[in-house]
């Protein structure tokens, strides 16, 4: 049984795969009790073996209500996946920028953004030039594994992608003043069976999806994290509020399935990183000068 040390999460985020697998906790070490009736909290660590891919590339819209901007319907989104199955030609994303969750500067974003694509130019997600996922992007990445840590103080989701890391701190309230970051404050409690998130405290440089839909520094954003369907699902259900950038708060849904393919491997973005087909991608992101 590990020792649960949560000092040791506070550390670089780059990590071997046999310090992931010295520092997941069992449940009955790790978990705390949640409510009257001493309910233990959703178990997402298990082991160092198993972690969580994502069903897809975009945002479930909710039953019902304001949901996510979806792909522009003139321009449906054909995948990889959706290429080999089809025989289609694959497309890059464009997000509808008709959409009324948009604020009108916000559409124009989306609309400068489809009409490069429909002139030639590509259209990879910011991720494919190493940049910082965020909050809520960090949940649309289908490709590789998330593993999760679990203390009594804090959870750490750390995506296989560059091994970028959320630190999400348990049963504190939001600092008094939060500096802009990539990954913005997240602070986070138990509540029945889910994992419930707050995070706030984002930098208006990176994407609320793979459509590039923008938004600023008032972005904030409530997850509900869930394990579901006897354990083999994990469902997020994501609340998001950001009047500089839409005309109304709006929720989503993602959905991860359950992996066991063993500890985490080391990945470094920038060494694998190449100029896709020769086109012209964003470059690699240099730390020459602060960036807010």
């Amino acid at each position: 049984m590990f020792r649960c040390d949560p000092m040791l999460f506070r550390s670089s985020h780059r990590r071997s795969s046999a310090f992931l697998a010295s520092v997941l906790c069992s449940a009955s070490a790790c978990l705390p009790a949640i409510g009257a009736e001493n309910v233990a909290a959703p178990n997402f660590a298990v082991n160092s073996n198993v972690g969580w891919i994502a069903y897809g590339p975009l945002f479930l819209p909710p039953l019902t209500g304001p949901g996510p901007v979806m792909d522009d319907p003139a321009h449906p989104w054909i995948s990889n996946g959706i290429a080999a199955a089809t025989g289609q030609q694959p497309t890059f994303p464009m997000g509808d920028a008709n959409s009324p969750i948009l604020q009108p500067w916000a559409k124009a974003e989306l609309r400068k953004r489809n009409e490069a694509i429909l002139s030639g130019k590509p259209g990879y997600a910011r991720r494919a030039s190493c940049w910082p996922m965020g909050v809520p992007g960090f949940l649309l990445l289908p490709v590789e594994t998330n593993y999760i840590i679990q203390t009594p103080t804090e959870v750490v989701m750390v995506s296989g992608v560059d091994h970028e890391t959320r630190h999400i701190y348990l049963n504190v309230p939001h600092s008094e003043r939060v500096k802009p970051s990539w990954y913005g404050e997240s602070v986070g409690h138990y509540e029945d069976d889910a994992l419930v998130v707050d995070t706030i405290g984002m930098n208006d440089q990176t994407w609320i999806d793979d459509f590039r839909t923008p938004h600023t520094d008032q972005l904030h954003v409530v997850e509900r994290f869930r394990i579901i369907d006897s354990g083999m699902t994990m469902e997020v259900n994501v609340h998001v509020e950001d009047p500089g950038a839409f005309t109304t708060p709006w929720n989503a849904v993602q959905r991860f399935r359950r992996v066991e393919q063993g500890p985490m491997l080391e990945m470094s973005c920038a060494e694998n990183n190449r100029n896709f087909f020769n086109q012209d991608i964003e470059p690699i992101p240099q730390a020459d000068r602060p960036d807010f």
